[in-house]
């Protein structure tokens, strides 16, 4: 490597020079510098530059016996021995300057004014050594030898930065990273090349070392700078985020005591803008917006509502049995929010959204007539999650509907009332959490119930399905101090939200219906049941408390009661298979304790059950091209399938059943692949299940389904649609299968049904068949 620096020593001392100088000439424009540091960084990149152009000049004159020649080596070699201890006084400068400004030092230590004064005394004994000889001397053939006390040479520019390096090491939290590399690698990276100086005679690589940590000085200076200006622009960007999320909380916080102290006059509607503002947010959460859009949806729904505050307190109070006069001032409410929220002019939406959230998909609501996109697409998903809201929740004047009615009316309306993809999306959510919520019912039973009066308390439901179930609990007078009758009892019925009703408005709501009440002594009260059937028999040695054990086959519903002193086995046979049946355990002056339901994993069939009387059959039609199908639950049965090969026409006849009164009581038609052909089957992977009613399961991991609905001049509104469907009628589906790609499309009273499933997984064997809920499949024919 000496040989290879040798040979080309002369260029890269030039090239080095020069970068030196250039870098010297940019000092001069730089302003991100102190002046002091500046000028001190000029003054050691031009001393490092001049130390090596004379050093270069030395060697290229050497030898050179002419009066020019002789002069130059001579002043050549003095300012390369006058320049070194140079470098080290300079670099004390720099040093001092990083101390005061980087350290905060008001005194500068001693050790540098030491490096001070030895730096300028060697400055010196050069000046004497050029007349003694002492480090070196110039022969009279214009060449260069090496002094007595050359070696005395090396004490400045190899002690002196040790001695500077102590104070860095002391200072060393005071510097950046980089800053204290550039330092340690500009004391140390010159006195070991120095080191190697002293046994290659003929070689200046310690000045080229010299320059090269001076270059690298204003890089890693530079480097620094941009590292102090990325994390000032890092806090600065700290402190906006900080002052927005600060500015955020302010206006969430004003936002929501405006909305709160707005909601104060009328207690029913207390809580109800936060919730609607919450559910918006999930709504275009579900879309993919971004979480800023979100947030512009979530405020323009908290805030949609203000103009109620300018609302008389009559207005706000009633439901209904409004005047002409009061039916106005409800229709300008949205444009009075609109005028409150115009004031805020940062965020001009939450005006135009609040005015726009009565407005109609269709066209029909206030107070401009908007329709479609026309409307804002924050006041759409505004219509819907108030809508929700309102629907679900109680009020003084009405009770909270049901989950099966609010997603009816959702599915009814829209593309009328509602934006049909918002309008989806909510279904979507509401079955997604009604699923939560049945699965948490299945497993959430109250302990323990005090029934001092009669029925005054009731659990909630314990389905009575082909899964046995057994309920134990114990019992005891609610008063022991009292005589008189004390007994628990069971309430078999049906209801929405599995809980037992009395008041005749949540008995419509939730479609309650009571079919009759038990006793463990083999009493009953049957109310809505086709038959009942009850043995009792006297226990031989008494119980340890109270069991139930009940299970269902078709509309046959078993529930052996336990008590202490007999057993006794009802057999009730409800109005048809289509209808629920729950267990509610309840009493009269009693206490229930240590109330539990466990399945069995037993399951029950036409023979664990005696039947009693006659299934109730809606099928006893004619029968074509596949068997007639009975379908009393969502989708509890299916007709067999039909294999998918080019196109196909399905046509049946279709009656929903007497106890149907929702509108996706209707057929589905389901498109799936199994090894046995069948639904549920042996790898059974489904692709598509499509409602007549005009809805569909969205897609999967295994296709995508695409559905368009259009209601067109023959449908007769939704109350007549349900009603024409219990009557019967004639239903006809054509299937277009095309490599990957079915079509199906279908109309049923003026439901017109056009949808597409691609299949992503490759497989081309794929089965159709009918299914449903709560209707009748008869003469089903395949052409």
């Amino acid at each position: 490597m000496f040989e290879i620096i040798r040979e080309h020593q002369m260029n890269i001392m030039l090239a080095l020079c020069a970068i030196c100088i250039m870098i010297a000439g940019l000092l001069l424009f730089t302003r991100f510098l102190s002046k002091r540091r500046k000028w001190i960084l000029f003054l050691m990149e031009l001393i490092a530059a001049s130390l090596l152009a004379f050093d270069r000049t030395a060697y290229s004159c050497r030898g050179d016996e002419s009066a020019l020649g002789g002069f130059m080596v001579r002043f050549s070699n003095f300012m390369v021995f006058f320049l070194t201890p140079g470098v080290v006084l300079t670099f004390n400068f720099y040093l001092t300057d990083l101390l005061q400004n980087e350290a905060g030092l008001k005194e500068i230590p001693r050790r540098l004014k030491a490096v001070n004064l030895f730096a300028a005394f060697g400055m010196v004994l050069v000046i004497l050594s050029h007349f003694t000889g002492f480090f070196y001397y110039i022969d009279e053939h214009s060449v260069y030898h090496r002094g007595p006390g050359f070696l005395l040479s090396y004490a400045v520019p190899v002690l002196l930065p040790i001695v500077q390096y102590t104070v860095i090491r002391q200072y060393k939290t005071a510097f950046s990273k980089l800053i204290y590399t550039s330092l340690v690698l500009y004391i140390f990276f010159p006195i070991t090349v120095g080191i190697i100086q002293i046994f290659t005679y003929g070689l200046s690589i310690v000045n080229m070392a010299i320059v090269l940590v001076s270059i690298s000085l204003y890089i890693f200076c530079y480097l620094d700078i941009n590292d102090a200006a990325e994390r000032s622009h890092a806090a600065e960007v700290g402190s906006l985020r900080k002052e927005r999320q600060s500015m955020r909380r302010l206006f969430d916080q004003t936002a929501s005591a405006f909305v709160a102290a707005a909601e104060k006059r009328d207690a029913d509607r207390e809580g109800h803008s936060v919730r609607v503002a919450v559910l918006a947010r999930q709504l275009a959460e579900r879309t993919g917006k971004t979480p800023e859009e979100c947030e512009k949806v979530y405020y323009a729904a908290l805030l949609h509502d203000v103009g109620r505050i300018a609302l008389p307190d009559a207005v706000l109070r009633k439901s209904e049995g409004f005047t002409e006069e009061e039916e106005e001032q409800l229709r300008q409410k949205p444009v009075l929010s609109a005028e409150i929220l115009s004031g805020i002019t940062e965020f001009p939406y939450l005006s135009a959204c609040a005015r726009a959230a009565h407005e109609w998909y269709d066209g029909s609501g206030y107070p401009s007539g908007l329709r479609e996109k026309a409307i804002p697409e924050i006041a759409r998903i505004i219509a819907v999650a108030e809508a929700y809201d309102t629907m679900i929740s109680g009020s003084s004047t009405h009770d909270p509907l049901s989950y099966q009615v609010v997603r009816e009316e959702f599915v009814k309306q829209s593309g009328t009332q509602f934006d049909p993809v918002y309008a989806e999306i909510m279904v979507q959510l509401m079955d997604s959490d009604h699923a939560e919520q049945e699965q948490a019912d299945n497993t959430r039973l109250e302990p323990e119930i005090i029934c001092r009066d009669y029925r005054e308390t009731v659990s909630a439901g314990i389905p009575a399905e082909q899964a046995v179930t057994r309920i134990t609990f114990t019992a005891e007078p609610a008063d022991p101090g009292k005589n008189g009758f004390s007994a628990p009892s069971v309430i078999v019925f049906d209801s929405y939200d599995r809980h037992v009703h009395s008041d005749p408005k949540t008995i419509k709501a939730y479609h309650y219906m009571e079919f009759c009440e038990l006793w463990f002594d083999g009493h009953y009260v049957s109310t809505n049941t086709r038959n009942l059937a009850v043995e009792v028999t006297e226990n031989k040695q008494p119980a340890p408390g109270y069991e139930i054990i009940t299970g269902r086959y078709e509309d046959h519903v078993s529930v052996r009661m336990i008590s202490p002193e007999r057993t006794v086995v009802f057999i009730l046979v409800i109005s048809d298979s289509s209808k629920s049946s729950y267990i509610g355990i309840t009493g009269e002056h009693c206490r229930i304790c240590g109330l539990s339901a466990q399945k069995t994993g037993e399951q029950t069939n036409a023979g664990t059950i005696r039947q009693i009387i006659s299934r109730v059959s809606y099928t006893d039609r004619l029968e074509s091209d596949l068997p007639n199908v009975q379908i009393d639950h969502p989708r509890s049965a299916s007709s067999a399938g039909i294999p998918l090969r080019g196109e196909i026409i399905v046509d049946f006849h279709t009656m929903s059943l007497p106890s149907a009164d929702l509108i996706w009581h209707c057929p589905y038609l389901v498109i799936y692949s199994a090894e046995d052909n069948q639904v549920g089957g042996k790898r059974y992977r489904e692709y598509a299940l499509i409602k007549l009613n005009g809805e569909n399961s969205g897609s999967n991991d295994h296709a995508e389904n695409t559905l368009t609905v259009k209601r067109n001049g023959d449908f007769p509104g939704w109350e007549a649609w349900k009603r024409l469907l219990k009557k019967g009628l004639e239903c006809s589906v054509r299937i277009v299968k095309k490599g990957g790609r079915i079509y199906v499309s279908t109309e049923t009273l003026g439901i017109a049904i056009e949808h597409t499933t691609v299949i992503l997984d490759g497989n081309d064997t794929i089965f159709a068949a009918l299914t449903g809920d709560q209707v009748a499949l008869t003469d089903i024919r395949v052409r």
